[in-house]
């Protein structure tokens, strides 16, 4: 540009006309061009005039061009600098992958888990009762409480832990027409002549470490729910829509100390599926180290002292059971029929002399989320030193429909439900005990029921009898 500049000038000199100079001899010619005009001479000015705006013309490009490179620059070490961050996240992430990988193959040391951790593992379940019964021609008054909470422990992917207590509160006469039974979920009463004041009871109901081998096989050892027929394990406590247990459940311990293998197996992929479970427990023993008829201790208290002073089964050999069952769901939701059939066979005196055997057939129905019947059959036998074998049988059955079902949208209708039962109970020495139930269970959320039923029970005893009872329960389970 500053060449052009020049060039430009020199060439308005040349085009400029010399003029006239005095030579030093006066005599000698003088030397004159022609004047330049006036509009040659504004065409060079207008000429130049142009050229210096384009001078300024690429003097303000090459300063925009010199701002923007600078720009670039800048956005180009940004990106340098984002990219060694990222570098160096990847390095950071990559070195402890590495230790974690390092520590797995590793020995883990044997440090206490965190708060958080075992609060994550552990869970209390359970539920509680609270009862008020009315016998003919008795006062009614509030009869029993009961708090049964059930701990729960994961250890683990493959380690179970699970516990079960009773706490109860009972009047000391009982409560009226309520049988005693083993199930170790629910409160057991036992009528009793006119004594005074209230018993509280605290008893472990039962306790068992679960180990998942595989997804079909579950080892189980401890004081476990026997899965003789399915009342144990799914319908006692507040899952119970009745606030007693059925008669014929006294004659089958709920509970056994001992292992078992539990587990199921997928019949196709359409939800059937067989479940069933192998058993080992000390089973029923003698309560007086007899074998007479009225020795029979169902529970199993057969574990005590021997004469020499060693701790031991009172009997020679524990007792084994199983229960196979089919569950069978239809191509309606809620809809499904399960049949089981189970039993359990041992010694049970302490000179292993009688055996003591029981057979449980259940089933179970539900046709729609409102409608459920089910019932088991229970059917026992042992020998004895006095009374020879004696066979003992027993079965209920009941039903129950919720009348949300009838879709009359009608709040306390569709909180209702309406339940019967019937159950009876042959102890083998000439007894038999029939009952007829007839309640209903009030929902107040799914786990707080108000139950109310009313019981006619009639005794083929010697002193034959005939009782109603009323009797009222509010459970909640949690």
């Amino acid at each position: 540009m500053m060449l052009g500049l020049v060039a430009a000038g020199c060439a308005m000199g040349m085009a400029l006309p010399p003029r006239a100079t005095a030579q030093a001899n006066d005599t000698a010619p003088v030397s004159q061009t022609a004047p330049v005009s006036a509009s040659d001479f504004q065409k060079l000015q207008d000429a130049v005039q142009k050229l210096s705006e384009k001078v300024q013309t690429l003097e303000q490009a090459n300063t925009a061009q010199q701002q923007t490179h600078q720009d670039d620059i800048q956005q180009i070490q940004q990106l340098q600098n984002k990219l060694n961050q990222t570098q160096q996240t990847a390095e950071d992430a990559e070195q402890k992958s590495t230790a974690a990988a390092q520590a797995q193959t590793q020995p883990l040391s044997r440090v206490p888990l965190d708060e958080a951790t075992v609060n994550h593992s552990f869970q209390m379940l359970g539920d509680a009762e609270f009862q008020y019964a009315k016998a003919a021609h008795q006062h009614g008054a509030f009869m029993l409480a009961d708090f049964a909470p059930i701990f729960l422990y994961r250890g683990g992917d493959n380690i179970l832990f699970e516990a079960g207590f009773d706490f109860i509160l009972q009047n000391n006469g009982g409560t009226p027409g309520v049988s005693t039974d083993s199930n170790p979920l629910g409160p057991d009463t036992t009528p009793t002549s006119n004594s005074s004041g209230y018993t509280t009871t605290v008893n472990l109901s039962f306790a068992q470490l679960d180990y998942v081998a595989n997804d079909y096989a579950t080892l189980c050892v401890g004081n476990l729910l026997l899965p003789l027929g399915t009342y144990s394990e799914r319908s006692a406590g507040w899952l119970n829509k009745f606030p007693d247990s059925p008669l014929a459940r006294g004659l089958v311990p709920g509970t056994g100390i001992g292992a078992e293998v539990r587990g199921a197996v997928p019949l196709g992929n359409d939800g059937k599926f067989i479940n069933y479970s192998v058993f080992g427990v000390n089973g029923p023993g003698s309560a007086d180290a007899t074998g007479n008829a009225s020795a029979l201790d169902i529970a199993g208290g057969n574990v005590g002292f021997r004469s020499d002073g060693v701790v031991a089964n009172l009997h020679t050999n524990p007792s084994g059971g199983a229960r196979l069952g089919l569950f069978l769901p239809f191509a309606k939701p809620h809809t499904d029929l399960e049949l089981g059939i189970s039993g359990q066979s041992g010694e049970w005196d302490n000179a292993a002399t009688h055996l003591w055997s029981a057979g449980v057939l259940d089933a179970a129905l539900h046709l729609g989320p409102s409608f459920e019947l089910k019932g088991e059959y229970i059917r026992s036998w042992y020998g004895t030193d006095d009374l020879g074998e004696i066979r003992t049988d027993g079965y209920w059955v009941q039903a129950g429909y919720k009348l949300a079902g009838l879709n009359l949208d009608l709040p306390v209708i569709n909180n209702l439900e309406l339940v019967g039962r019937y159950d009876s109970m042959n102890d083998g020495l000439g007894n038999t005990t029939q009952r007829e139930t007839a309640g209903y269970v009030y929902y107040f959320t799914n786990t707080l029921l108000f139950e109310g039923d009313y019981e006619f029970i009639n005794d083929t005893f010697p002193q034959a009898a005939t009782t109603n009872n009323v009797i009222f329960q509010l459970s909640y389970g949690f």
